[in-house]
């Protein structure tokens, strides 16, 4: 373990923290503790910053609700910044969204590995950063009924496909329908995490069940 003392802190007594969420590993924002803003960080296992604007210290989720609840912090090789790695009761930026990066600058067209996470986030980008020619900005524009309404017709084709016992063209449906399902999570302010956390809850059960039917 790394002793306090051994980082670096700014002119100003500060270290930026850049916070992440344990699940997914997303960056969800960046801010500043001083030496004050860590212990108590430490002391109460929740995020508390130095607020630089109004020169004061800062529990996040203090106002808002939405605390932070620190799983570690680490700092890189040469001290001076520090990686947080939280689990969040509620969105990360103040705009509501779940990480303050929502608002992309340029884009590769160049294909990336692919994961349901950072389709999540293009997908919350197409709604806080409209495209133009974009298939989901286009459903963003229409609503949440035209939203439901695609979400509807997908498991649809699910069902013939999956009655049809065609398994290429049950993985495409299915495919078509966790994105629009996606779009409608977004839509409704759901991310992933809510249903990790949900399937994980009903693991749970599921393996009681198992239990209960053995004995």
């Amino acid at each position: 373990m790394i002793d306090i003392n051994e980082l670096k802190f700014d002119v100003n007594g500060l270290i930026p923290a850049v916070v992440t969420d344990y699940a997914t590993r997303r960056v969800l924002m960046v801010a500043y503790m001083n030496r004050e803003s860590l212990a108590i960080s430490i002391e109460k296992g929740l995020t508390c910053f130095w607020s630089r604007s109004r020169e004061t210290l800062w529990l996040k989720g203090e106002t808002s609700g939405n605390y932070q609840h620190i799983v570690s912090i680490t700092t890189d090789c040469d001290r001076d910044t520090l990686l947080i790695s939280v689990k969040a009761d509620g969105p990360a930026c103040h705009l509501g969204t779940d990480s303050c990066f929502e608002f992309p600058v340029w884009e590769s067209d160049a294909q990336e590995d692919f994961s349901l996470d950072g389709l999540m986030e293009m997908i919350r980008g197409r709604k806080t950063s409209p495209k133009e020619g974009s298939y989901t900005t286009y459903l963003f524009d229409k609503g949440l009924d035209k939203i439901l309404k695609k979400v509807g017709e997908e498991c649809t084709e699910v069902i013939i496909a999956g009655k049809a016992q065609d398994k290429a063209e049950t993985i495409y449906e299915i495919s078509d329908l966790v994105y629009h399902v996606m779009v409608l999570m977004v839509e409704a302010g759901i991310s992933l995490d809510d249903v990790r956390s949900e399937l994980g809850r009903r693991h749970v059960i599921d393996k009681k069940v198992k239990q209960e039917k053995m004995v």
